[in-house]
């Protein structure tokens, strides 16, 4: 027979289950919903703001042009990145853009997220810059590779 300390312990566990709170989890009505509307960003076109899903589909609309649609595209930007499969594939789907990081580390290896955003951010001259930069390298190697036939 249990003493008479414990069955007053499993009294108050039972009210306390009964109240809805205690040592269950949650139920689905307790737990926070995420808000469609997110963050919004001035647009660079000024018609307004850049809200977040508009974001994540220029974002996803760049990760299509460069890495395609496949799950070895998926696998490829959840290399690069370190994050989440789960996650990346939402980014594909335009269902939520990539975090701060995360956008950074998708800059780093993709023209096309880097295009997107630095068009969004209204920066078209780095963009400009960039493409200069690199037609120089292209031609310099170009120039090298002709030099070397020539010898």
């Amino acid at each position: 027979m249990p003493c008479r300390g414990s069955r007053w312990r499993w009294g108050a566990i039972e009210a306390k289950r009964n109240q809805g709170g205690g040592l269950m989890s949650h139920t689905n009505k307790d737990r926070k919903i995420q808000y469609g509307s997110g963050n919004d960003f001035p647009d660079s076109n000024a018609e307004g703001v850049l809200g977040s899903a508009r974001l994540a589909r220029i974002v996803a609309d760049a990760l299509h042009r460069e890495f395609g649609g496949t799950h070895a595209a998926i696998k490829m930007v959840v290399g690069l990145t370190q994050a989440n499969e789960r996650a990346v594939k939402n980014w594909f789907l335009a269902k939520n853009g990539p975090d701060g990081p995360h956008i950074i580390m998708l800059m780093r290896h993709s023209n096309e997220v880097l295009a997107a955003v630095l068009i969004l951010a209204g920066r078209k001259d780095l963009l400009t810059a960039k493409k200069l930069v690199d037609a120089r390298k292209q031609l310099e190697l170009m120039l090298r590779l002709i030099s070397d036939l020539q010898k």
